[in-house]
C-alpha cells in the first residue's frame, strides 16, 4: 500500500486539471492513478450520444462481495469566467491563509479528494474489505458530465452497472450542502425541476383596428395569471413549498402600432414531492384551456423536465453520516431536500441516497475556495461513515 493519501494535495492536482465541462483534461487519470495505488479496479467509461458530447467517466470498486458502499461526484467544473476577475490562477489549487483556491474546490473535487483519502485510512486500520468480519465493497462513481447536459454520465454508467448485474446498496454524493458552515445540512432528496415554453398565436393586425387582428399577448396575460394566482401548496414535512416563477416574457415586436402574431413565455417550477412532472403539466393545461375559454386562441406547450422529485426517508444511511458529522463537528446537521438537482436524481432509482460535502458558498464564484481544515474534518467524516455503515469499530484495527 502507498503512503497515506493527504487529501489537500490530491485536491490540488484535481483543481490543476482544468476539468471545464466536457473536458476531462487528466482529471480522472490523477483519481484513477490514487485510486488503483489503494487497490481500486479502474474503468474508464465513455459515452457518446447524438448532438452531445462524448464524456469520460470512472467507476472504481474495492472488494468483490458484501454491500457496496458507492461514493459519486464529478470532476468536471463550471467556466471561470473573466480570469482577470480572479485574485489568482483559477486553476493553481493554490493554499493561502489555510484556505485552497481554485475551480472546483468546493464543486466537488475536494470531497472526491477526501473521500478518497477516507477509504485509504480505512484499509489501513481493518484491512481489505474482503477480508472484514462481514465482507463488503467501496465504489466510486465519477462522472465528468454532472456540470453539463448530464446525458452521457451518471445515468449511463448506471445502465452500465444494471447491464453487468452490479448492485449499489447505498450512496453517498458527495455536492457542497452546506449553506454556512461544515455540517449544517444533509440532503435527503431534492426538488423536482421542469420548465415550460409557452406560445400564444394571434392574428397580426393595425392597433387601430383590433377587431381585424386577435392580440397573443393578451391571451398570454391571462393564461399566466390563472397559473400564478395560487400557490402550488403549502409544503410537506420533508419539503418546502413548490414555486413557480416565470422567467421570460417575449414578443419581440418594434412597432408600437402592430398587433403582434405571437407571444412566448417560459416558466419553471420546482416541485415537492406531492406533485409530478406528468401531474403538473395536466394541471397546467387544464389552467390554460379554463383562462382562454371559448375565445379560440391557439397556443403550444412544451416542457423540458430536469428531474422528479424525490426523497431518501430519514434512515440508516442519514443517521450514519449525522453521527460522523456530529462527532467530528459537533454539529447535528438539518435532513434538506433544499436547493437545486443532482446526479443523486439519478441514483435514487437504484439505492438510498443522500448528499453531504463541503460548504457551497463560493462554488461557480469567481475566487472559488474552501477551509483546509474543512477538507481534513470531510476526510474524518467520511472515514466514520464507513466504519459506522460496515460495522467496524473506530477502536479496533487489523489484526
Amino acid at each position: 500500500m502507498t503512503d497515506t493519501i493527504d487529501p489537500i494535495v490530491l485536491s490540488q492536482a484535481l483543481i490543476q486539471c482544468p476539468s471545464v465541462t466536457p473536458e476531462d483534461a487528466g482529471a480522472l487519470a490523477v483519481l484513477g492513478d490514487a485510486l488503483e495505488q489503494i487497490g481500486f479496479e479502474t474503468h474508464r467509461l465513455r459515452f457518446a450520444d447524438v448532438g452531445t458530447p462524448d464524456i469520460t467517466n470512472l467507476y472504481a470498486r474495492l472488494g468483490t462481495g458484501g454491500r457496496n458502499f458507492c461514493f459519486a461526484g464529478h470532476t468536471d467544473v463550471v467556466p471561470v469566467g473573466d480570469a482577470e476577475n480572479w485574485s489568482r490562477d483559477p486553476f493553481s489549487g493554490a493554499v493561502i491563509d489555510g484556505a485552497l483556491h481554485g475551480r472546483g474546490a468546493a464543486d466537488m473535487k475536494s470531497a472526491i479528494a477526501a473521500f478518497t483519502a477516507a477509504v485509504h485510512r480505512l484499509i489501513a486500520r481493518h484491512g481489505s474489505p474482503d477480508a472484514w468480519p462481514e465482507a463488503g465493497s467501496i465504489s466510486l462513481l465519477i462522472t465528468g458530465d454532472e456540470e453539463g447536459p448530464a446525458i452521457n454520465g451518471t445515468r449511463k454508467v448506471l445502465e452500465w452497472l444494471a447491464d453487468r448485474g452490479e448492485a449499489l446498496d447505498a450512496c453517498l454524493v458527495g455536492e457542497p450542502t452546506n449553506p454556512d458552515a461544515l455540517g449544517d445540512m444533509i440532503k435527503i432528496g431534492r426538488r423536482g425541476s421542469t420548465t415550460g415554453d409557452l406560445i400564444v398565436r394571434g392574428v397580426q393586425g393595425h392597433t387601430a383596428y383590433p377587431h381585424l387582428a386577435d392580440n397573443p399577448v393578451h391571451h398570454l396575460v391571462r393564461m399566466l395569471s390563472a397559473l400564478t394566482a395560487q400557490p402550488l401548496d403549502e409544503g410537506t414535512e420533508h419539503f418546502q413549498p413548490s414555486t413557480l416563477q416565470i422567467t421570460t416574457v417575449d414578443v419581440g415586436n418594434p412597432a408600437n402600432n402592430v398587433v403582434p402574431a405571437k407571444a412566448h413565455a417560459t416558466f419553471n417550477i420546482r416541485f415537492n414531492d406531492l406533485h409530478s412532472s406528468d401531474s403538473l403539466e395536466a394541471w397546467i393545461r387544464q389552467t390554460f384551456d379554463a383562462a382562454l375559454g371559448d375565445t379560440g386562441a391557439h397556443y403550444e406547450l412544451s416542457f423540458r423536465v430536469t428531474g422528479e422529485a424525490f426523497l431518501t426517508p430519514p434512515g440508516p444511511l442519514s443517521d450514519a453520516i449525522s453521527a460522523a458529522v456530529a462527532s467530528v463537528t459537533g454539529r447535528r446537521p438539518e435532513l434538506s431536500t433544499t436547493g437545486g438537482t443532482s446526479d443523486a436524481r439519478f441514483i435514487k432509482e437504484f439505492c438510498p441516497v443522500a448528499e453531504f460535502g463541503l460548504v457551497g458558498q463560493t462554488m461557480h464564484k469567481v475566487d472559488e475556495h474552501v477551509a483546509t481544515d474543512d477538507i481534513v474534518k470531510l476526510t474524518e467524516i467520511y472515514l466514520s461513515v464507513l466504519e459506522t455503515y460496515f460495522g467496524l469499530s473506530s477502536q479496533s484495527p487489523r489484526g
